[in-house]
């Protein structure tokens, strides 16, 4: 009976993980499409008037500021669903270092 519990409470973190990485991926791609949107926008409209060449408008920074501050919004969302894990820094990072150390022949 014990063993159908914690079948359980591990379906269930399972189930809100891969809930929470879903919803990253789904921000994700929101934010590429709306972005790239918003750009284009941006850009036809720079252009249209005549004042700025394709090349001016596409180093406007205004082209690229929903990206670069949506971006760090982005950042701190795949820090809260990945965490230092994706990085290498997990619970047993330590113990792989020092197995890497031992087994180096230099």
């Amino acid at each position: 009976m014990e063993s159908n519990f914690l079948q359980e409470q591990k379906y269930i973190k399972a189930k809100k993980r891969v809930k929470e990485i879903k919803g990253f991926y789904i921000h994700l791609t929101v934010y590429i499409l709306v972005n790239i949107f918003i750009s284009s926008v941006i850009v036809f409209s720079l252009t249209r008037g005549g004042d700025y060449s394709i090349a001016d408008a596409i180093s406007n920074f205004g082209v690229y500021s929903t990206w670069f501050f949506w971006g760090i919004g982005m950042f701190f969302h795949w820090l809260g669903v990945f965490g230092f894990r994706s990085l290498g820094f997990g619970k047993d990072w330590e113990e792989r270092k020092i197995k890497e150390f031992m087994n180096d022949k230099n």
